[in-house]
């Protein structure tokens, strides 16, 4: 059996991308009929995707006659008229290669300022770490105990939340700890409300344990609760800090709402909490977790604020939940380093934890206050900026009759990567476009070159 290596593109629904290369290869005869494909768990695995996500593609190459499914033998190629999709060659387009240029400014989202970054005295403390015999063995199932006590302190310290080192579940990514969180709440629940627009990668989590979907609207003033108790689901997630992609920040009206719509129908509210400390106007909001603990399971992580590729997130769950979910997940091994986990520990114990989002919220503050001024400047009132109170990007709404694809690619025909914000969105769409631009890996001589290469680009 091949193993296929796609490559998949933001911008489109991975299942779609899955979905057309696939019908490519059998039309072009690079899949022969009656050849197998891998199954839905081996391509999903290979694909990083979730295995709704591959099913969802299969069922569609299904539908068109493309493959087939035999039971539990799997799904075969059906045999197709070569001579249908035959095409001529079709010789290289001298323009569009000439127009095609390498990447100056990439406003990506994925990233922290290195060059801010703490390396020699995260160097020193792993050093230290590696001395230590502890380092040497398999972590502990959910989480280190020096890690789980550090991270309990800074809640109560900065987010108001109060718990102890038992009720928190250390995980590598978000998406990974609602999957196990997703397993141990289908018990009891068939769906969930999440925000449209929102965070595709939650929804992507709740899906692989076939979640049916309701849909919280927001919008760039805030979150509409006004539907909420005429839903079916008694679990929601929500970002109430810091919206996904929105920017904005639920009131404490809003906040106390949703903690008595929990409280009445006995459900819960997953808070997302991806990046609460860098908000420039105010200090930072308290957390939902710091109202009512009983009905909240709090989710935080370390890549925004401090490194993606360290792979430390965090759950704190209330005790009926904690209960089953250690039940269930205590023979599993951690999948988070063992190393990284120490390091970060003695990090937060000796103080840098706090010292470095102190200096990190003025660097980004400045980097986040030049680069509006520099939007305004160029672009006027053509746009409008949307969440520039917080967060590590911004959204710009461009008033002009042209698309998103047109947006991205005359910026990446410009030298400059950009953004959608089309897959955050469900039903709740936006009238104008929408761009997500990311600043904190950027230079400020970078993020002026930028600007004004979209400006170039887009005017």
């Amino acid at each position: 059996m091949k193993n296929y290596l796609f490559v998949l593109k933001e911008g489109s629904p991975k299942y779609k991308q899955i979905y057309e290369q696939f019908k490519s290869l059998i039309e072009q005869g690079n899949v022969k009929a009656d050849e197998q494909l891998p199954s839905i768990r081996q391509l999903a695995e290979s694909l990083q995707v979730s295995r709704n996500t591959t099913l969802t593609a299969y069922n569609q190459l299904v539908a068109e006659g493309y493959i087939r499914g035999e039971g539990r033998k799997g799904f075969f190629v059906n045999p197709l008229e070569p001579s249908l999709y035959e095409e001529p060659p079709i010789l290289p387009n001298k323009k569009k290669l000439e127009k095609k240029s390498s990447i100056r400014v990439n406003f990506r989202t994925d990233v922290v300022d290195q060059s801010h970054f703490p390396l020699k005295r995260w160097r020193r403390i792993a050093n230290q770490i590696l001395t230590l015999p502890e380092s040497y063995r398999y972590g502990e199932p959910f989480g280190e105990i020096s890690l789980r006590e550090q991270i309990a302190t800074y809640l109560l310290q900065s987010r108001g939340v109060r718990t102890d080192e038992n009720a928190i579940i250390i995980g590598s990514s978000t998406q990974q700890i609602l999957i196990n969180l997703g397993h141990i709440l289908q018990e009891d629940y068939s769906s969930i409300i999440v925000e449209d627009p929102g965070f595709d990668g939650a929804r992507e989590a709740f899906q692989f344990h076939y979640f049916a979907l309701e849909y919280l609207p927001v919008n760039e003033t805030g979150v509409d609760l006004s539907q909420l108790n005429q839903m079916n689901s008694g679990l929601i997630y929500v970002t109430p800090s810091h919206h996904s992609p929105y920017g904005v920040s639920m009131t404490i009206q809003q906040r106390q709402t949703l903690i008595k719509w929990a409280n009445k129908i006995q459900g819960y509210i997953i808070e997302d909490d991806y990046d609460s400390e860098f908000r420039y106007t105010e200090q930072p909001f308290p957390a939902l977790a710091s109202i009512d603990a009983t009905r909240v399971i709090y989710l935080g992580n370390f890549s925004k604020s401090f490194l993606p590729g360290l792979r430390i997130s965090y759950m704190v769950l209330p005790d009926p939940l904690l209960t089953r979910y250690k039940k269930q997940f205590r023979n599993f091994e951690s999948s988070t380093s063992i190393f990284s986990q120490l390091t970060m520990a003695k990090f937060m114990e000796n103080g840098e934890w706090s010292r470095h989002i102190k200096r990190m919220r003025l660097v980004y503050k400045r980097k986040m206050t030049f680069l509006v001024s520099l939007l305004k400047k160029h672009f006027g009132q053509k746009i409008s900026i949307i969440g520039e109170q917080s967060g590590l990007y911004v959204l710009i709404k461009l008033y002009l009759r042209v698309s998103e694809e047109w947006l991205i690619e005359r910026a990446f025909s410009n030298g400059v990567s950009v953004r959608p914000t089309s897959i955050y969105f469900i039903k709740n769409h936006s009238e104008h476009p929408i761009i997500k631009i990311g600043f904190s890996g950027l230079s400020f001589d970078e993020l002026e070159d930028g600007v004004n290469l979209l400006k170039q680009a887009w005017l």
